[in-house]
């Protein structure tokens, strides 16, 4: 059995984190007590031998952004806007979860493709169409507006939060994987940086697509709707090559991190994480390391100590999932 690497992602006002299992979700309510929500990983990418092969697994990180992640989000969102205690959750599911998370993949959709693909073709038109010149290109683009997308969100208020939150899960894995005991104090020590961060692995996913989609660009199609559907037709069946390459090298680096030329490979990522990290509180330290415990338990994983604080109050609540597997 492969080793388990233990990670998760911010949400609003609070952080999931996942197991071999298992996962959970801490937020923080307006009355600020921590209400937890734990379930069991029973989808096939998680429990089947399959799974675990090399390339294959790098799937799980995608399943994890766009099922675990959207999942956690969405719950996390019912919670933060309680207003009472015993209110009953306002359900982020239904036409309204889904209308918003069609509009958002729609966004990312124009901004990160679209763009991209029809400047680079264009600009490969300077260079008799050369496919290499037209597959950087547009793969330049979009890391520059990757970088400039993550800048301007994290300007917002609200958003620093969450990068907050981001920063206390990088913390609690680190210190986590140092042997320390998870306590607020042990924990804060720590850096908001880690190897194996998602933003790191969108970094690796750019750069590899670069030399992955050069053959692909359709220069030939005279028709220029049908050479840009082709393109995106074409990346998007091969999001999950490059992704399970993507994992494996940030895997390896991870493991091999005091490697002169495997630090090279992980600094750009690192330097990345400063637009998504912020330094947290100890409230939000304290939210990460209550979900990283039951996770843990489920892998049999008991040694963890946490070290409530006095304010504001926190409790624990379990609460049923919204959306099944």
């Amino acid at each position: 059995m492969s080793k388990q690497y233990y990670g998760g992602q911010a949400v609003i006002e609070g952080v999931m984190m996942r197991g071999r299992k298992s996962m959970a979700v801490a937020v923080r309510n307006p009355q600020g007590e921590i209400v937890l929500h734990e379930e069991p990983l029973t989808a096939k990418i998680y429990t089947s031998k399959w799974g675990q092969w090399p390339i294959v697994r790098g799937l799980t990180l995608l399943w994890d952004a766009l099922g675990l992640g959207m999942r956690a989000l969405m719950w996390s969102a019912d919670v933060a806007v309680q207003e009472e205690k015993d209110e009953k959750p306002i359900e982020f599911t239904g036409p309204v979860a889904w209308t918003t998370i069609a509009g958002s993949l729609a966004f990312a959709f124009g901004l990160f493709f679209l763009v991209p693909t029809l400047t680079s073709q264009w600009v490969a038109g300077f260079f008799n169409d050369h496919a290499f010149v037209d597959a950087a290109t547009e793969g330049v683009i979009q890391i520059l507006m990757f970088v400039a997308y993550l800048w301007a969100i994290g300007q917002m208020s609200d958003i620093r939060r969450v990068f907050g939150y981001h920063g206390a899960e990088h913390k609690t894995i680190n210190a986590y994987e140092a042997g320390e005991l998870l306590t607020v104090e042990n924990v804060q020590k720590y850096s908001v940086q880690h190897t194996r961060c998602g933003t790191s692995f969108l970094l690796y996913v750019l750069v590899i697509s670069i030399f992955l989609f050069a053959p692909l660009t359709f220069s030939w199609v005279e028709q220029t709707w049908l050479a840009v559907l082709l393109r995106f037709v074409s990346r998007l069946m091969l999001i999950p090559v490059v992704a399970g390459i993507a994992y494996e090298i940030i895997r390896f680096s991870a493991a091999h991190d005091q490697h002169p030329v495997m630090r090279a490979m992980i600094t750009p990522g690192l330097w990345l994480q400063k637009l998504t990290t912020r330094e947290p509180d100890d409230q939000m330290v304290a939210c990460a390391i209550a979900a990283l415990e039951p996770v843990l338990a489920a892998d049999g994983i008991t040694n963890v100590v946490v070290q409530p604080i006095e304010a504001p109050q926190q409790t624990a609540a379990t609460v049923p999932a919204t959306v099944g597997d």
